[in-house]
């Protein structure tokens, strides 16, 4: 083997700073989320509460607290050690319906 293969060796993975990175993108996901919410509830209850408001405001807080529970378990996992697990597909597929969902009955309460 020649001297330039040698000390050309491939460093091993150094995530750095990439755990914390991310759990602070979770958090400010989670803040963002928890500003949809307010919002929602305040467009909701603005012009006098109905029906069809209270439901989609109540729908709404309870989506939030869905995201905020994932959100929750995955800074908790991020913080536990160095090198984190992978984010679970179930975990990840109730994530993105959260959101989803609460955009949905955001653009509902609009409308």
């Amino acid at each position: 083997m020649s001297a330039a293969h040698s000390t050309s060796r491939t460093p091993d993975r150094d995530p750095g700073l990439q755990p914390e990175r991310t759990r602070l993108a979770w958090r400010r996901t989670t803040l963002s989320g928890t500003v949809a919410a307010v919002l929602a509830v305040k467009t909701a209850l603005h012009g006098g509460a109905s029906v069809a408001g209270v439901v989609g405001c109540a729908l709404c807080c309870v989506l939030w607290l869905g995201f905020l529970g994932v959100a929750h378990r995955r800074i908790r996992t991020l913080s536990a050690s160095g090198s984190p697990a992978a984010f679970a597909p179930r975990h990840a597929t109730a994530a993105v319906l959260c959101t989803v969902a609460m955009a949905v009955c955001g653009a509902a309460l609009v409308l």
